[in-house]
């Protein structure tokens, strides 16, 4: 399968953080990270990343509830930018709300909602959907 290079989780939750990032480093899923807690921090640095030409992620898995910006706003946000570079992004939420799935799925840069927690085998899935991609 297909690695990636550059993945980035935006998410306050530390415990997640870092089992996400383990998961993903066991499963040689990509080569480095950016780890963001909020979405305002998320979306501070990528614009920067972005007007300076450098390094963007290839995947954000995006928490919905955090302090600051949540990840609904940084998804608003974000999707008003000009981006050259195709960025997956994945909505990972403790939320099993139908109105948030759905909400999910108007956003033509969501490729997926996952319901924490994130298991092993789920992000075998989603390297599969990234090299299918």
């Amino acid at each position: 399968m297909k690695k990636i290079d550059l993945a980035c989780i935006v998410d306050d939750d530390p415990i997640f953080v870092y089992g996400a990032k383990r998961m993903l480093e066991l499963a040689n899923f990509c080569n480095g990270f950016l780890i963001f807690h909020n979405g305002h921090d998320a979306l501070f640095k990528l614009k920067a990343l972005i007007e300076s030409k450098e390094e963007l992620p290839d995947l954000i898995l995006l928490d919905l509830n955090m302090p600051i910006m949540d990840g609904w706003q940084f998804l608003d946000n974000f999707t008003k930018i000009k981006v050259e570079k195709e960025i997956i992004i994945y909505i990972v939420s403790s939320s099993i709300d139908p109105i948030d799935i759905e909400k999910s799925k108007t956003y033509a840069s969501v490729s997926n909602f996952v319901v924490k927690p994130i298991t092993f085998d789920k992000i075998i899935e989603l390297m599969q959907e990234i090299t299918a991609h």
